[in-house]
Parts: structure tokens; sequence; C-alpha cells
């Protein structure tokens, strides 16, 4: 074999990891946007039903950015699959989990945000089988919205508070 193709093999296989860390993090940021463009459908004016993906129009005032901590897109065996973050916008703070359950049954999951000093918001959200992208999320907190002092952990189960546990993704 040609010394010259034996070094392209070489540093492909030293680019791989790059490649795979830059195709990760590109997702990591797309994923949140087309959750919630196709789950959260703005209302039209008209009277009508709302047209799903339209965008929302801008509240009147200051508008403020939201900040996201996630960690990884996690599934199971089964066809549940989830990311969890910590949302924060202005003052306010709460925990998110994108979910796709392509499990052919409804699941529940149980999401919870805990903060500085152990203190815990926790909310259930039913998991339909339609095998749509949804998300979940707490009730908002308000007071100081550090990313860092705060984790939020997804448990998916067969039934609410019941069951084998399916997936557990976190913000961490």
């Amino acid at each position: 074999m040609p010394r010259h193709a034996g070094g392209r093999a070489r540093a492909f296989r030293r680019a791989r990891p790059l490649v795979l860390a830059g195709v990760v993090a590109a997702c990591a940021f797309a994923l949140p946007t087309a959750v919630e463009s196709v789950v959260r459908p703005a209302p039209r004016g008209d009277g009508k039903a709302p047209v799903p993906g339209a965008a929302a129009p801008s509240p009147p005032g200051p508008h403020l950015s939201t900040a996201l901590r996630c960690g990884p897109a996690v599934s199971s065996p089964d066809g549940i699959e989830a990311q969890t973050c910590v949302v924060a916008q202005g003052e306010e703070i709460w925990a998110r989990t994108y979910y796709r359950n392509a499990t052919g049954e409804a699941r529940s999951a149980a999401l919870s945000l805990t903060g500085p000093g152990g203190r815990t918001v926790r909310t259930r959200c039913a998991v339909s089988a339609d095998d749509e992208p949804a998300l979940c999320e707490t009730p908002r907190e308000s007071g100081h919205a550090d990313l860092a002092r705060h984790t939020a952990v997804a448990e998916f189960a067969h039934h609410a508070g019941q069951g084998t546990l399916l997936l557990r993704a976190g913000s961490d």
C-alpha cells in the first residue's frame, strides 16, 4: 500500500472524534429549538385553529434571553429518547425535558428541578404513544436563576410511579 494512502487513513481516524463532537454540539443546539417550534404552535387572531410551527408574535415590553444547560441526549433500548435541561429566563428558572416515545405505548415521566439547599420542584407528565417530539416542564421558580446551581432529572417509566424505570436523563 502506498505511504500516502496510509497517512490519510490515520489523519481521518484522528479527526473522526472532532467531527463527531461537532455533530453532537450542533444537535444539542438545534434540538430544543426544533422541538419547541413543533410543540408550541402560535394562536391565530381570526378564531381559527392554530397553525403548527407558526411563530408567535413577540409580546410588547422587554425581551429576555433564555439560557439552557442541557445534559446529553440519551435513549433507551425500547424506544424512548430524551434530553433534559435547566432553563433560565430573567429571574425565573425551571426544568425542561425534550422527549420522543417510540415504544408504541403511553408512558409517564417524572421531572424534577433541584436547587441550592436541596429545594426541589417536581412534576409528572403523561407521555403519549404517538412517536412525536414533545416536551415537559416543571413550574417556573422565581429568584436567583443560576444555571450552575440547579440540576434537572427526568425519569421515564411504564406507569406513573410504578413499574420499571425505562430511562433517566439529567442536565449534568
